[in-house]
This record gives structure tokens, sequence and C-alpha cells, in this order.
């Protein structure tokens, strides 16, 4: 059941033109819309909007604003509250249950509608809203590769963090975008490739390469490495690393712990772009094993998920590398953003 604003959500949900342009119109709408974003954007929606203007020989011409259905950036009230603790059910994030639509929330519709295969636009439409009574969480892909584990959906750009046995956060991500790059002179092809890996190397901060910047980066296939990033597409667009939002980097750093075993699901069997290596000298896997496919055990009363190490995750507030990473910032032109 929906809570704070369920009762506007699913008017809303519904389907009913009506329902929307009366929301739209509501004094719990304190901001404009924000147009739909387009397929090239980065994470970091732009605000746009419509305008027609009707000019006459005798009156001073009008500007009337275009308003696109459903909700979006800058929206506020019970609807927004009710999208956002349905979105936290699901275990997808939007920073919050506090009623305004900001960029967490706006993060959180794209993932979901990664999962779900609908149009990616960031705006609550009236098809994630019909969506969203009926959804479930993703369903794992891995359910045999361990109790706790990441795992990365290539085909629909997401990627899901299970923690003893249960998931606890899908979000967006953005990875190789299969185009062809150079570097100093040489070429190759920007790919994620699909496998069974770990983390391997952890790394609390920035580092930066002959590719980019990378942020709180964790490897898993020699330069690859999930990471936060200012610009997380809609699509495919790194040069093989797994962006992830900003907003998640921390987070997901402090959560996954070295030797998490991570699965690239969808992803050909290929080499590391320029086979590059991690900061700690570390090679790409040479022959990734296979990405397990087989059933997952019945859980009983008496299994238990194996806890985190809690030893090589440093606290939210550390600004150098932890100790059982690196004790010096690692070489910068080695990795694959």
């Amino acid at each position: 059941m929906l809570v704070g604003g369920g009762a506007a959500l699913a008017a809303i949900a519904a389907g009913s033109v009506a329902a929307v342009a009366s929301f739209q119109a509501s004094p719990h709408r304190t901001a404009s819309p924000i147009a739909p974003v387009s397929t090239s954007s980065s994470t970091q929606p732009a605000v746009s909007s419509t305008t027609k203007s009707v000019a006459t020989t005798s009156t001073t011409a009008t500007t009337v604003a275009a308003s696109a259905p459903g909700l979006g950036m800058g929206d506020s009230g019970p609807a927004v509250t009710a999208l956002q603790q349905r979105l936290t059910d699901l275990k997808y994030d939007p920073e919050g249950v506090d009623g305004h639509y900001g960029l967490g929330t706006w993060q959180a519709v794209v993932a979901f509608q990664k999962a779900m295969g609908l149009p990616r636009t960031g705006r609550a439409t009236p098809d994630v809203l019909n969506a969203l009574p009926k959804a479930s969480p993703p369903a794992p892909l891995v359910p045999a590769g361990g109790a706790n584990r990441v795992e990365i959906d290539l085909p629909r750009q997401i990627l899901m963090l299970y923690e003893g046995g249960q998931l606890v956060r899908t979000m967006m991500i953005s990875s190789g975008g299969g185009y062809r790059y150079c570097v100093d002179g040489q070429c190759d092809i920007a790919i994620t490739p699909g496998g069974s890996y770990h983390i391997f190397y952890k790394f609390l901060g920035v580092q930066t390469d002959k590719l980019g910047q990378l942020f709180n980066p964790l490897y898993f296939n020699g330069g690859i490495a999930i990471h936060g990033e200012p610009s997380v597409p809609l699509y495919p667009a790194s040069h093989g690393c797994v962006r992830i939002p900003m907003s998640e980097s921390i987070w997901f750093f402090n959560r996954v712990p070295l030797g998490e075993p991570v699965y690239v699901v969808g992803g050909s069997q290929a080499p590391v772009p320029f086979n590059a290596t991690a900061p700690n000298g570390q090679a790409p896997v040479s022959h990734p094993a296979p990405v397990p496919t087989t059933t997952a055990p019945p859980r009983t009363t008496t299994t238990t998920a194996p806890p985190h190490p809690t030893t090589t995750v440093p606290p939210s507030t550390t600004t150098t590398p932890p100790p059982t990473t690196s004790t010096t910032r690692p070489a910068t032109t080695s990795t694959t953003a």
C-alpha cells in the first residue's frame, strides 16, 4: 500500500489525462515541470520549457507554457512523496522521502525505467505511474552467486547490490559504449567484458588518468572499475568502466568490501581495452569464469549469510585512501574510465 499521498499517486497512475491535468494545476505543484530528458543527456537533467507566442494586430503577444504529463524535476507535494516511498520500497534510492522531486528522485526513476524496459526520461510519466503499483523489485540475475554480490546488467544498464541474499539497492549505470577510441596513437574498442570477477582494489578519493577522473573506484577486472561519475548518460558511454551516480559512489564504496563477487551479465567475453592494469598493477582477468547459471539452493532457517568484512571498508568520513588498499596515490595512466 502506498503511503503519504498514495491517493494522489493512484489518481495519476490511473492513466487519466484529466487526473494529470488536475494535479498539475493543484496547489501542491510548486514548480514548473521539466521537459523529458533526451537520450543524449547526462545524469543532470536539463531545465527547459516550451513556449508559444500568439500575436494579433490589436493586442500584445502572450506566452503560453506547455506542460508535460506526470511528475518531474522541481515538482513537490503528496504525489511526489508517494512516488519516492514506492521507489524506496522497490529498492531504488530517491535520496529520501521528502516530497521534492530532485536529482535523486530523477536518478531513481531512470533506474526504474531501465529495469522495467520503459523509455528513459527521468520523468514519472503516466507509464511509470501505471507500472509502479504493480511492480516488484528486479529479479536476481545470478541467484547462485553468493549471498553478498554485485550484479551488473549490461542490457538494461543497471547495477544491483545484494547483502545476505537480499536486494538492497538498484541503481542506474553507464558501461562501455562499444565505440572505437584512440590514446597516444593506439586505438581500441570501449567495452565492458562479461564474466565473473571480484573486487580486488579500492581507492577512496579521485584518481586521474589519460581518460579522465574516477571517483571512489572499486576495481574488478584490471583497469576496469565501478566508480562515481558526474556524467552518467542514459545509455552505454564509458571506455569500459561502470559509471554510477556521484550521489551513490561513497555509499557504494563503504558497503562493498574487498573480495565481493561481481557478475557482469550480458557482455561478451572480450579483453579489457588496451589490456589496462589497475593502479596497483593487477592485470585484467585473461579468461574470466562464466556467470553462474545454476539455481540457488533453497534457504533454510539454519542458513546464515557470511557477514561483510569490517576491516576493509573505511568510515564515510574518511578522506584518504584506506590502508588496506593503498598507502600512496597510485599511478595515473593505466585505468579505463
